[in-house]
């Protein structure tokens, strides 16, 4: 026969069970699986090529201007440009050009002048490395920006004129605006340095040019 101690110490020995294993049971019930999912998407993903973008680092133009030819007076100059952006800041650019220049100056005080004919060809040719100095935007109004650029250039080359080829350094500066994303304004001021040996003495020369042109980027 229990008696009431015997009783009492079951009872105790139970609920102490039931506090110990509730803790236990119901981390088990709230464990799920980790890779249970709630739903599940029924839409078949599919093997995208993202689109190749042009990135314009090429460019080709033209150009029209004044060339100074050192005691020879200004002339007419015109030529082709053909570049390449090897970053945001430096780019190289291959030039060539041509102008005719005239010693009818010279030939005021010399009957014979100083070439054969009144006029002599100059072109040149160089490939030069620029750096975008000051890149912004130009305004016109109140509600149009447009890209541009200030940059330094410098380059060596070649000249003929008057029978002569000469090793050429060109050294200058200019402005680009972008017009559209693949068309650029330029105005562009050099002075090609090479000697020259016309009057009678090898000398070396300094020749400014200045030319407005256009590029397309590509």
């Amino acid at each position: 026969m229990n008696t009431p101690h015997t009783l009492i110490a079951a009872l105790l020995s139970g609920l102490a069970a039931m506090v110990v294993s509730a803790p236990a049971l119901a981390q088990t019930q709230n464990q799920k699986p980790a890779d249970d999912q709630v739903v599940v998407p029924q839409v078949e993903r599919r093997d995208l090529t993202p689109p190749r973008y042009p990135s314009n680092d090429f460019e080709v133009g033209a150009f029209v201007g004044t060339y100074a030819t050192q005691n020879f007076g200004s002339s007419l100059v015109y030529g082709l440009r053909l570049g390449y952006a090897i970053t945001e800041d430096f780019f190289v650019q291959g030039v060539y050009g041509s102008t005719q220049v005239s010693d009818d100056n010279f030939r005021q005080i010399l009957p014979g002048g100083v070439f054969p004919t009144n006029s002599e060809q100059l072109s040149y040719y160089n490939l030069s490395v620029g750096y975008n100095v000051l890149p912004g935007e130009v305004f016109i109004g109140a509600n149009r920006a447009l890209p541009s650029a200030m940059y330094l250039i410098a380059g060596v080359g070649s000249t003929d004129f008057a029978g002569q080829s000469r090793q050429t350094f060109n050294v200058g500066l200019g402005a680009r605006v972008f017009l559209k994303d693949s068309l650029s304004m330029q105005v562009d001021v050099r002075d090609h340095i090479f000697s020259l040996d016309v009057l009678g003495q090898s000398e070396s020369t300094q020749n400014l040019e200045l030319t407005l042109g256009f590029s397309f980027f590509f």
